[in-house]
């Protein structure tokens, strides 16, 4: 029996989450169907926009992200210091971008003056949509719907255009989030779309790897601002932010892609990536897991430790993927 999202997505446990949404049947998000020799291509440019903006308006960072031919991954990082930063004007304002809102809140920002009964009920709802705009699954949601409803209305049906849950995964390390990003970031390599990861469209990676490129000259590579910036290894008065150096996690992403490319085997090149090091993680254990991180691991993911901690702090009575954990130790 699938866990209930409160027990899936909690901020105490970790901020990192790694969600994909597939679509019903046979249906298409992007891409060329063979069956039908409809072409879908645009849909992926849909998808990456509404994604970005919503990131925009929610208090939850993009670390990562991939659009494939039937579903979408999607690296999120739940912000709640800036949630918390919001006035409660600006959190109305963010809502009604997403929402009608209601009357009390469009008086509100009229300047109207209210009764002190209305300011409570409207203090509630402020509490109230503060709290779903750090949420994941309205953030799926919102996501979701707009791309279902674009897609019906081109192929000129009605009904469900996405399974009805999304999956999640919790990241609850270092390790466990170095492994979910590359994995995503892969993604269009692994399935043979793309050759190289700056060639991989519709991709953070690329994406990332674009922007460095426009300052080659500067000394910190340039970050795209809709993406969570990497900055670096952990220390003191670190800014938020992905904790590794973009220049060492470009370089592991080119580095694994060459691993795992199904036509070039070759032996694994001797200079790997520092982060592994640091990291600890076996080259071997790197390269499987990156290859099958969905299959591998389920709700949870992370070291022995991370998990075992996770799983007492909520009363879980069982301690799922720990066989899987192993590998990450």
């Amino acid at each position: 029996m699938p866990r209930a999202r409160k027990s899936q997505i909690a901020l105490e446990g970790t901020p990192y989450y790694h969600c994909t949404s597939r679509c019903v049947r046979r249906a298409f998000l992007c891409g060329r169907d063979e069956h039908s020799g409809n072409d879908y291509e645009h849909r992926r440019g849909w998808i990456e926009q509404r994604m970005l903006a919503l990131a925009e308006v929610y208090a939850l960072d993009i670390c990562a992200y991939a659009i494939m031919s039937n579903h979408y991954h999607v690296v999120l990082h739940i912000n709640a210091e800036k949630a918390n930063t919001w006035s409660d004007t600006e959190v109305i304002q963010r809502w009604h971008t997403l929402s009608a809102g209601n009357f009390l809140s469009h008086e509100y920002l009229a300047g109207k003056d209210l009764y002190e009964e209305q300011f409570k009920v409207l203090s509630e709802l402020v509490t109230e949509w503060r709290e779903r705009l750090m949420s994941i699954s309205w953030f799926m949601r919102a996501l979701n719907e707009d791309i279902a409803r674009q897609a019906n209305a081109e192929d000129s049906c009605t009904g469900r255009f996405w399974e009805g849950r999304f999956k999640s995964q919790a990241l609850l390390d270092e390790t466990a989030l170095a492994t979910c990003l590359a994995y995503v970031d892969l993604n269009p390599i692994r399935a043979q779309m793309a050759d190289t990861p700056e060639t991989s469209d519709f991709t953070s990676v690329k994406e990332r790897i674009n922007t460095a490129r426009s300052e080659p000259e500067s000394h910190e590579p340039k970050q795209p601002r809709s993406l969570f910036p990497f900055v670096g290894y952990p220390r003191q008065d670190m800014p938020t932010g992905l904790p590794f150096r973009l220049q060492d996690y470009l370089e592991l992403v080119d580095w694994t892609g060459r691993q795992i490319r199904t036509d070039k085997r070759g032996s694994i090149d001797q200079n790997i990536p520092p982060i592994l090091d640091r990291l600890n993680i076996d080259t071997d254990y790197w390269i499987y897991n990156t290859q099958n991180f969905e299959s591998q691991f389920k709700g949870l993911v992370g070291t022995v430790i991370s998990i075992k901690a996770k799983c007492q702090r909520f009363g879980y009575q069982r301690t799922p993927g720990l066989e899987a954990a192993t590998q990450l130790a």
